[in-house]
């Protein structure tokens, strides 16, 4: 059930560095995903985003690098590196690089 790709075990990792960015595009890296959670990894290129969505669990999301604008139901957060907000199940949100920005992506189901 752990699910683990892209990442090793017993192994000292500084998170930012596991995903690139490459320009005019939002590049994701999986660590997790089974059917409990997922642990992504995101590097967005300034003036990039994810549209409005939903997700059928709740998603933690920590700024790792950068500054990223988050739109939670309508309101908007920014949030610099070390930051963290949750965006609740089933309430649309969206994601945009309002500079270079990294974050890692936690769902749980």
């Amino acid at each position: 059930m752990a699910g683990y790709k892209n990442i090793g075990k017993e192994e000292i990792l500084e998170l930012k560095e596991q995903v690139a960015y490459q320009e005019g595009q939002v590049v994701s890296k999986t660590l997790v995903q089974n059917q409990a959670v997922s642990v992504t990894l995101f590097a967005f290129e300034k003036d990039e985003e994810i549209s409005t969505h939903e997700s059928g669990g709740d998603a933690m999301v920590t700024v790792l690098e950068g500054t990223g604008k988050f739109t939670i139901d309508g309101t908007e957060y920014f949030l610099e590196a070390g930051q963290t907000i949750i965006m609740p199940a089933r309430k649309p949100h969206a994601v945009y690089g309002q500079e270079r920005f990294k974050m890692l992506l936690m769902v749980v189901f």
